[in-house]
């Protein structure tokens, strides 16, 4: 009986939704902390920080992001900014291609 108590309270816990911390803007955070965020790999990360979408600060040879960063990439207003972007950028092509 108790082994099946055992057995049920740790299939119980192991199902348990993991629930993620709020991401506070006026906090910093390691790159580490901002994967586990966005749920990026390390290489996503390390491309995001050198072409500069998102901006950090070097600490002791370490990345630190202010979490209104990791909100302002994660916001619609930057896709569809994304998007009016890629839009021009295509019609752009477009008019080149059709002037040959």
């Amino acid at each position: 009986m108790i082994g099946v108590l055992l057995l049920t309270w740790r299939l119980c816990w192991l199902y348990q939704p993991i629930i993620m911390p709020e991401i506070r803007p006026n906090e910093i955070y390691t790159t580490e902390e901002t994967r586990d965020f966005l749920k990026i790999s390390e290489s996503t990360i390390k491309r995001l920080l050198k072409r500069g979408i998102i901006k950090a600060y070097k600490v002791g040879g370490q990345y630190r992001i202010w979490g209104s960063e990791i909100l302002r990439l994660v916001s619609p207003k930057l896709e569809s900014k994304i998007y009016k972007s890629y839009k021009r950028l295509r019609d752009k092509a477009k008019e080149t291609i059709e002037k040959w």
